[in-house]
């Protein structure tokens, strides 16, 4: 202990304190690789458990990363909170490569007349008046038939309406899970979903990931080792490796699935991008999955709505969940998306979109040609991995300098130690921005991680 005046100070919290200060201070710069445990605790003449718990206390401050196999560094604080997900962080003058909010010209126009065609039809004192919670029933039955061209047949009575597809993610959770259970997930994965599984307090169990999809031999023995109670998959586009799953893996995750009495949370949010792809989960498991989308990327994401289709003994539990957080969904917008689903607007906008993000895509590789990228031809991401002795918190900042900002895996990664890479969003900037973004960042990538 240490007395401070009259304050006893344990020993750890002074050397806490000391590292934190000259991190902020600047004495030790990003990227410094701190000593060994063993070593910090031979220097501070403290046990190898609080050198640990050092090093775990500045890692929650956010001021030092810890990297499995290769050690402690320094972080850079001067890289806006969440590393650029976080789509307030983005001033008016950076272009945004974090967040994906693909507009194609001439929806404003859309919208408009859809407005105009809404005013001057039906009984619009009725779109006034409470819903049903899960959604009316024509509303339903208009995403059960946009469900089918998905390749996912369901009756009306299995959808729910949402204000999105991450309140239906929430929703479904609150209905099925209780806090403590364990959901076996990718070990980077979308990281709304790990928003929801910290607040609503699931333990999230990561499963190492191939090239193709997750490790389904090591989702088997993980289920063989403890009591799990869900999988959270997004088998067609992945976000961010954006990997789609082949008929196989998806007829063995449904096996284990059904052997293990598994819950299957299946995110289709980028499925659209994907012309042709196996079966969706909930067609080969209707039993055990619940299917949730929704219209954000494939239409506008100022228009929040959202579809969960559930099996039937699941459905009033996810109903009385959306009764408690919103009632139900705005029914203006539901009116608008269910008339786009219905006359072919949305079946056209995903069709453009498709073409847009491949043509994006190819820039990408144009222009990064060289670099390890891993996307799928037609997504509106790129995931880059960087060397093993690059910083992404450095390459994030020095993009940030020039007015880009993109995500690192820190907000993705569910295991304890996030890889050095970064995503790139490739769907909320026009094209010639875009061109000369990527080429910025080429350089910059390359003096940062390569040099």
């Amino acid at each position: 202990m240490h007395t401070i005046g009259t304050v006893v100070v344990a020993r750890y919290k002074v050397v806490v304190d000391a590292f934190a200060s000259d991190i902020r201070a600047g004495r030790l710069p990003s990227g410094t690789r701190l000593p060994t445990h063993r070593r910090l605790a031979a220097r501070e003449g403290i046990a190898l458990a609080t050198a640990s718990r050092v090093y775990a206390e500045l890692e929650a401050m956010g001021l030092v990363s810890g990297e499995q196999g290769r050690g402690t560094f320094v972080r850079d604080i001067a890289l806006p909170p969440g590393h650029g997900v976080d789509q307030r962080s983005v001033a008016a003058d950076t272009v945004d490569l974090n967040f994906n909010s693909p507009l194609l010209s001439g929806q404003a126009d859309m919208l408009r007349l859809a407005l105009r065609e809404l005013a001057t039809s039906g009984d619009l004192e009725a779109l006034l008046r409470y819903q049903p919670h899960r959604g009316r029933p024509n509303d339903r039955a208009a995403v059960a038939r946009h469900l089918l061209r998905r390749g996912l047949s369901v009756s009306a009575d299995q959808v729910l309406i949402v204000s999105g597809a991450q309140h239906g993610l929430a929703a479904t959770i609150m209905a099925t899970l209780r806090p403590g259970d364990v959901v076996a997930t990718d070990a980077l994965t979308y990281p709304g979903f790990k928003v929801l599984a910290h607040t609503l307090r699931l333990e999230l169990a990561p499963l190492p990931v191939t090239p193709h999809g997750p490790d389904l031999d090591a989702l088997e023995q993980l289920c063989a080792r403890r009591r799990v109670r869900a999988v959270y998959a997004m088998p067609t586009l992945h976000n961010p490796l954006g990997w789609v799953m082949d008929a196989p893996a998806r007829t063995r995750m449904v096996e284990i699935a059904r052997r293990h009495d598994l819950l299957i949370l299946e995110d289709a949010s980028y499925a659209f991008l994907v012309e042709e792809s196996p079966p969706p989960l909930a067609a080969l498991a209707p039993e055990v999955t619940v299917y949730v989308s929704g219209l954000s990327k494939s239409v506008a994401t100022g228009l929040r709505v959202g579809f969960v289709a559930a099996p039937a003994p699941v459905v009033p539990a996810v109903e009385r969940v959306i009764r408690a957080t919103t009632w139900n969904t705005p029914v203006i917008m539901t009116a608008i998306a269910c008339r786009w689903l219905e006359d072919g607007t949305v079946s056209r906008l995903e069709a453009h979109k498709r073409d847009d993000a491949r043509t994006r895509q190819r820039i990408a590789r144009e222009i990064l040609a060289g670099l390890p990228l891993t996307g799928h031809p037609s997504s509106y991401f790129v995931w880059l991995p960087l060397p093993e002795e690059a910083r992404a918190d450095r390459v994030a900042t020095s993009l940030a300098r020039e007015h880009i900002s993109v995500a690192t895996a820190e907000p993705y990664a569910t295991s304890a130690h996030a890889p050095q890479a970064i995503r790139l969003a490739l769907g909320s900037t026009d094209i010639p921005s875009l061109r000369a973004t990527l080429s910025t960042v080429r350089q910059i990538v390359g003096a940062d991680a390569y040099s």
